[in-house]
């Protein structure tokens, strides 16, 4: 992974958790809280297996001050901290990240900066040992969300708003640090910002220029470079900042010890007015034109950018040594490997070049909330990070190896690190055309071996794996003379995959009742010959091994009781998945529904359960209807975390087969006025019963609730057709 398989040129691995504890209105969102970090006692352990040099302490102030007059209860941070300490990792100690303060204070109060080095002051008695501080993370960053776009307390939307909470934060930032001093003269200031810059067309480059100058303020007040020559210096006192306000700064100089930097693949922003190639709820403006702000990653604006030229300028225009302190994706699993080995690759080839990357902190180790609404509502989407908290406990993914390897500078390989990253290929760009067609980016990598039969789950994973830019081939080995294995071994030796993945639709196998049996058996040997050549396998099954008496959701490690020849033989098949050497993933799910198909195979539903089950009345059944591209997405996660055996995947939430079908029904007739609604006349006999056949999981809820399921089922059926009607 660096050149010439040396190490001198890297920097140390950090480490932090998404602690923003920001306000909207009157509601304080913490990310600590609803990660649970705060219940949790052996967080730091699990982060300290990673082999890092330093994590980002979150010590803060909301959390720790509610009230002006109280007494600090220090017993979960000095646990903490004293953790740390007997794990020799450093403690970077943040006093407020996107915060605005305890209830009693907020960014527009005069006495918000003296509150804050208070508190800085406590902390500093009460932990004299500790060395490392950021006080305010990303000032200017929420100087802007809560000033300028009116998203954070105060929801304001205006230039004077923003200049006072950047300033009013700035200058809690110096009290806090000579507060500090005071105690340990040795500590020191690590501050945070976004690493941004914005381009424009022509037309608009005065708004860019500006936009440019503002984006190093944090840093420009802190060093005390900013002054009566300083190209922003007119426009503050136009805003009526009093002179004495911005002199307090280069009479108070604070430089940072080390610069942080927060960046991500969308930090970087185009402003264009040609507005009629964009929707109008992008239209906006500054007052005096009108353009549109968006990714600068997804325009062809053929200007150098990305990550490393911005740290060159920033080099260039302090000649300081630099960390990068959030390192973090929210995609799909092989992204988020790709863009950290991104960055990782850019921090060494500074390194080389004289521009000192110190440190690059991963970012999210416990992943985030809400950040898809930029943190504006509470109880938001969750993405995961390093690990995956929708296990009972923090579940490693395929990133926390990535991190051990780089913390231990020991080789790391997995074949989707060698596919470009979705912000490389040109097919970001959302509406200048490709100059050139895509040229191969994976020749050296090794592919994952897909065996489909063009039913909707074999779909679903072609969709998926091209979406995510995983190298794959399709084969369909059923039905070819010699059988499976054969032809199976003539594509490994030919490919060398990676992981094999069975995408043949066993709801629509086992239709074909003459075919079960063989249909098993090429399992059989499918799972014989991924353990021949030590290869991952990914296979499915179903609810339907179970009998359906229970009264609450199945877990994995319930007894199994099939009711058909099919699910009898899957039972065995599963069996020999799980005790094979080959570290066999088996997800077993509820009853699909997928925008490959009509949306009358819904009724599918009922004919599985009726062949399952011919006693049962299906109408009133219980089941967990899965969407099956949500479906393929999270295997496709578990795949590449190297998980294996028996995984239970549905969308959350439970329905009977009546009310589901009522619920389709419903949707349709609400968005097409001619929709008819699907009847389907049965009379059922007294003594049938109905039965359930809801997924449940003892590792963690991993796919979305059902009725975001249907949002997005029912909008891919439109946007395919145009409409339902």
């Amino acid at each position: 992974m660096t050149p010439n398989n040396t190490y001198s040129f890297v920097p140390d691995i950090w480490a932090g958790i998404e602690c923003s504890y920001n306000r909207v209105g009157d509601i304080y969102i913490d990310q600590l809280s609803q990660s649970r970090h705060y219940e949790r006692s052996n967080d730091l352990d699990q982060f300290a297996q990673l082999g890092i040099k330093a994590f980002h302490f979150p010590m803060l102030w909301e959390r720790h001050q509610r009230q002006l007059a109280s007494s600090i209860q220090w017993d979960w941070a000095a646990s903490g901290l004293n953790k740390l300490r007997s794990l020799s990792i450093l403690p970077v100690v943040g006093l407020l990240h996107h915060g605005s303060g305890p209830p009693f204070t907020h960014l527009l109060d005069d006495g918000f900066s003296k509150g804050l080095s208070e508190f800085a002051k406590q902390v500093a008695k009460r932990f004299p040992w500790l060395t490392h501080y950021k006080p305010i993370n990303e000032p200017l960053t929420t100087a802007r969300f809560a000033g300028l776009y009116g998203l954070w307390h105060p929801h304001a939307k205006d230039s004077v708003v923003f200049a006072k909470i950047l300033l009013n934060q700035l200058k809690g930032i110096v009290l806090s640090m000579q507060e500090i001093r005071k105690i340990n003269p040795d500590a020191k200031l690590i501050q945070t910002e976004d690493l941004s810059k914005t381009y424009s067309t022509p037309s608009l480059q005065y708004q860019a220029d500006f936009e440019n100058q503002r984006r190093w303020l944090t840093y420009d007040f802190l060093i005390g470079n900013f002054n009566r020559h300083h190209p922003l210096w007119d426009y503050f006192l136009y805003l009526g900042i009093p002179q004495k306000t911005l002199l307090y700064f280069s009479d108070n100089p604070c430089p940072p010890d080390l610069l942080g930097v927060n960046h991500y693949v969308t930090s970087e922003r185009y402003l264009d007015d040609n507005l009629s190639l964009y929707p109008s709820y992008l239209h906006g403006g500054n007052g005096k034109d009108s353009y549109v702000d968006i990714e600068a990653i997804r325009i062809d604006h053929g200007q150098p950018s990305g990550l490393k030229i911005l740290l060159q300028e920033l080099h260039h225009r302090y000649a300081q040594d630099i960390a990068l302190t959030e390192v973090h994706l929210h995609c799909t699993r092989e992204e988020q490997m790709r863009w950290l080995k991104q960055v990782w690759d850019i921090s060494v080839e500074l390194n080389q070049e004289n521009v000192t990357i110190k440190a690059l902190s991963v970012w999210s180790l416990l992943g985030a909330y809400g950040w898809n609404k930029l943190l504006t509502q509470p109880n938001g989407e969750y993405e995961s990070g390093i690990f995956d908290l929708r296990s009972p406990t923090p579940r490693k993914t395929a990133l926390a190896h990535f991190v051990k390897a780089l913390s231990t500078k020991t080789p790391f390989h997995h074949p989707v690190l060698q596919q470009k990253g979705w912000w490389q290929k040109e097919s970001r760009f959302v509406h200048q055309p490709p100059r050139k067609k895509e040229g191969p980016t994976d020749v050296a990598s090794h592919p994952l071996l897909l065996i489909g039969d063009k039913g909707s789950l074999s779909r679903a994973f072609e969709v998926s794996l091209h979406q995510r830019g995983i190298r794959y081939k399709i084969i369909n080995l059923h039905g070819m003379n010699g059988g499976v294995g054969v032809n199976l071994e003539e594509w490994i030796l030919l490919y060398k995959p990676w992981a094999i993945v069975n995408a043949t639709d066993y709801c629509r196998v086992h239709r074909i009742i003459d075919y079960s049996v063989p249909y098993v058996n090429e399992i059989r040997q499918l799972i014989a010959t991924c353990e021949k050549y030590d290869i991952k396998l990914l296979t499915f099954s179903s609810v339907l091994v179970f009998d359906g008496t229970k009264i609450n959701p199945y877990l994995e490690s319930d007894d199994v009781m099939p009711q058909s020849l099919l699910w009898k033989n899957m039972v065995e098949v599963e069996k020999m998945a799980v005790n094979s050497s080959c570290q066999a993933l088996i997800v077993r799910t509820g009853f699909c529904f997928s925008p490959w198909e009509s949306s009358e195979s819904v009724y599918s539903i009922l004919n599985s359960l009726e062949d399952n089950n011919s006693f049962a009345d299906t109408e009133r059944t219980v089941i967990s209807p899965t969407y099956t591209p949500d479906l393929v997405n999270m295997a496709l996660d578990l795949l590449i975390d190297n998980e294996s055996g028996i995984w239970h995947l549905s969308n959350q939430g439970e329905v009977k087969c009546d009310e589901f079908i009522r619920e389709i029904n419903r949707r349709i007739t609400a968005v097409s006025k001619n929709a008819h609604l699907w009847h389907r006349k049965r009379v059922t006999p007294l003594p049938y019963r109905p039965l359930y056949y809801a997924l449940g999981s003892e590792k963690g809820d991993f796919l979305p609730a059902l009725d975001s399921a249907l949002d997005r089922y029912f909008a891919e059926l439109i946007n395919k057709k145009g409409t339902l009607s």
